[in-house]
């Protein structure tokens, strides 16, 4: 694994912007419509994912695999990294700690969301026609709403502060002035696509898709 930390970072790195970071940014519009056009605008986007040409693969390919490369080196970074936030208390140092920490809550509760989701349809005990409904009765559990929430803040922590990381990292912000701009831009990002994400939650929650019969899985659930 030393030997090959340089390139294997820099992969680990890049998927997390490209496909990863792309994904989640059309996975928080995806859930934005449950808010924005409730049951029907949910079906109609979902819809439109499932009707793209080779979904399988695109979904090995785009999601699964840079998940597990992305998922299993980053826990290895995480349980490995030395962290410095006792001895040097500034913003970097925090948010350095703050990234490997998002990583194993982000990587945990997808694996999770899965569990919840998309193996409870293989298993037969939901359909895809029932998932709306079956995210309804998640997320109207205290506990399951409050994990949701967490986690989700988590996980656009992680993708706008590892934005931020790959753009030094890959030579694109060079200098104090560059970086503390794509800073506010990243932060700007965050708050953006967690409001988008959030509100998703409490669309879910709402009584229309209590009784959301119609409604087909999307990618991730």
């Amino acid at each position: 694994m030393k030997g090959n930390s340089f390139y294997a970072r820099k992969i680990h790195s890049l998927l997390g912007v490209i496909p990863l970071g792309l994904f989640i940014i059309e996975h928080a519009l995806t859930n934005y419509s449950a808010f924005e056009g409730g049951k029907e605008g949910f079906v109609d986007s979902v819809k439109g994912l499932h009707g793209l040409p080779l979904i399988f693969f695109l979904e090995l390919f785009v999601i699964w695999l840079p998940i597990l490369f992305h998922g299993v080196y980053g826990l290895y970074l995480a349980f490995t990294s030395n962290y410095s936030t006792g001895r040097y208390s500034y913003g970097r140092n925090w948010a350095f700690a703050l990234q490997r920490i998002t990583g194993v809550i982000t990587f945990v509760f997808v694996a999770w969301h899965i569990w919840q989701t998309r193996v409870q349809v293989a298993l037969g005990n939901t359909t895809n026609e029932e998932i709306g409904q079956h995210m309804h009765d998640i997320v109207t559990q205290p506990v399951y709403f409050t994990i949701y929430f967490i986690a989700v803040l988590a996980a656009v922590f992680h993708f706008a502060n590892g934005l931020w990381a790959f753009l030094v990292s890959w030579g694109i912000t060079v200098g104090p002035r560059a970086q503390r701009v794509s800073s506010n831009i990243c932060m700007g990002i965050f708050a953006i696509v967690a409001v988008l994400f959030l509100l998703s939650l409490f669309a879910f929650r709402s009584d229309e898709f209590a009784a959301a019969q119609t409604a087909v899985v999307g990618l991730l659930g």
